[in-house]
C-alpha cells in the first residue's frame, strides 16, 4: 500500500534575490492533469472531508500553513504540517483528508485528473465501509 508523504521540491535561488520551488517530470509520483488553489479559509473551519477513488495528490501549501490528516485504507491516520512552499504532500488514491488552514494559507493542489465528481467519496462512513469491505481477514 501506498502512503502519504512529503516530497521536497527543486528550490533554485538565494535570500537576496528570492526563491523558485519547481515541481516537474519524474520528480512527481504522476504526470499533472490539472491544478487549482483554495484561500480564504477562515481559521475555525476544517475543509477536504473527502476521498478520492483514482485520484492522486500533490499539496502546497504556497503561503501560511495547512495542518493535513490523512487516514490510508488501513485505517491508519497521518498527520502532516505543510508550513514551507518548498514541501509537497503526496496523497495517494482511495485516502481520506481533512485540512486546517492557518488564517492566511494558500493550498496549491496538483492533480493527476481532471475533475470528475464520480471520483469523489464524500461520506466518511462510506468511506470507512468501502476500505473494510476490501481489508484482507485477520486472523
Amino acid at each position: 500500500m501506498v502512503v502519504p508523504y512529503i516530497i521536497s521540491l527543486l528550490r533554485i535561488g538565494s535570500n537576496d534575490i528570492g526563491q523558485l520551488a519547481v515541481a516537474e517530470g519524474e520528480s512527481l509520483p504522476f504526470a499533472v492533469k490539472r491544478a487549482y488553489w483554495t484561500f480564504g479559509v477562515p481559521s475555525n473551519k476544517i475543509r477536504g472531508h473527502h476521498a478520492h477513488y483514482d485520484l492522486q495528490q500533490l499539496i502546497v501549501a504556497v503561503h501560511g500553513s495547512l495542518e493535513m490528516t490523512v487516514e490510508t485504507p488501513d485505517r491508519v491516520r497521518h498527520v502532516f504540517l505543510l508550513d514551507r512552499p518548498d514541501q509537497a504532500l503526496y496523497i495517494p488514491r482511495m485516502c481520506w483528508r481533512e485540512i486546517k488552514f492557518s488564517a492566511d494559507a494558500v493550498l496549491l493542489c496538483l492533480a493527476s485528473q481532471e475533475y470528475a465528481e464520480s471520483d469523489y467519496i464524500r461520506s466518511y462512513y462510506d468511506f470507512v465501509k468501502l476500505v473494510e469491505s476490501k481489508a484482507p481477514p485477520t486472523s
